[in-house]
């Protein structure tokens, strides 16, 4: 079964290059361009992983990590924010206060990503229950 993997990015650009690198491997990738584009596609479909940008307009990815967070529905998804916030400040906001998966920052390389989602979905696969439970 291959994984399904939501990567909310505003950048059209973005979202495809994510898509070819992540495609190549075996995995379902859908884009939302928007935070509440996102939140609303997550009410009618499951998704094993989330890719969170933080710059974009209209809400946030904090906002839209929130969101998700206080919803029974989709607070156990792992989320990795994929960002050009390259700040350490920023880093250690979303590693260590804010507890997001990972914390990757553009420009990135396609290794690197791919690295990450296996890591963080080897991780979330051994500590979590069964989506479909």
């Amino acid at each position: 079964m291959s994984h399904r993997i939501l990567c909310i990015e505003d950048e059209p650009e973005m979202i495809e290059l994510i898509h070819l690198i992540l495609s190549r491997a075996g995995y379902e990738v859908v884009g939302a361009e928007s935070g509440p584009e996102a939140l609303e596609r997550l009410q009618e479909e499951q998704v094993d992983l989330i890719l969170l940008d933080l710059m974009m307009p209209e809400m946030d990815g904090w906002e839209v990590y929130q969101r998700l967070k206080a919803n029974e529905h989709t607070r156990d998804i792992p989320v990795i924010i994929v960002t050009a916030k390259a700040q350490r400040i920023d880093r250690v906001l979303g590693l260590y206060i804010v507890g997001v998966d990972d914390y990757i920052t553009k420009p990135f390389s396609p290794k690197q990503l791919l690295a990450s989602v296996q890591e963080v979905l080897s991780k979330a696969s051994n500590g979590a229950a069964p989506a479909d439970l």
